[in-house]
């Protein structure tokens, strides 16, 4: 698993951890994932996640959003949630790029805005030795394994405006209990005067 802190600003949602369940295994195999993060005041909206795969280094056209989807209500601590995704679909990348290094994206956003992007690179290499040696001359994904070098993530993440803290209203609260244990104690000397 890859744990890690992306809190450089003290953001209200912080991601510390992203396990993939089902590593080294078939192209065709779903991504299944754990995410945990942290938050620390509530939150009005979901969190809005993406899975993005990279088919091509070359365009962006390529790119596949395996997954969408929104995760909501968010408590105040540590959540954490699993999740699978179908497997790309290889009738959309070249051919001469099924097989090498790719890169897999999880993005989060609030509000539609991304303030964080984890990017994992992934091999896609030949089951066995011998096909690795003698490759054909167009690979088919039934030959492919899939591996997500989980320990280097790479983070980035993005500066957005979250939910405006209610301070004014703690402030009124605050004075308005203020003002009430004020006129507790004129009531109190009132009350003592008159009865000297």
């Amino acid at each position: 698993p890859a744990v890690f802190n992306t809190n450089t600003k003290m953001d209200p949602v912080v991601v510390s951890a992203v396990n993939i369940l089902n590593n080294m295994c078939p192209f065709t195999a779903p991504f299944n994932i754990e995410i945990v993060f942290q938050c620390t005041q509530a939150l009005q909206e979901d969190l809005e996640w993406k899975v993005i795969y990279v088919g091509s280094a070359e365009s962006e056209q390529h790119d596949q959003e395996l997954e969408n989807f929104s995760v909501g209500p968010v408590s105040v601590g540590v959540n954490r949630f699993t999740f699978e995704t179908e497997a790309p679909d290889a009738s959309r990348i070249p051919k001469v790029e099924l097989v090498g290094v790719t890169v897999l994206l999880i993005t989060c956003a609030y509000r539609g805005q991304e303030f964080v992007r984890i990017g994992y690179y992934v091999n896609n290499d030949f089951a066995t030795q011998e096909m690795r040696d003698n490759p054909p001359p167009v690979p088919e994904v039934d030959m492919l394994v899939r591996n997500i070098l989980v320990t280097k993530p790479h983070v980035t993440t993005f500066p957005i405006k979250w939910d405006v803290v209610p301070v004014a209203m703690e402030t009124s609260n605050d004075a308005f209990a203020s003002a009430a244990a004020d006129g507790s104690e004129v009531a109190e000397s009132t009350a003592a005067a008159a009865a000297a």
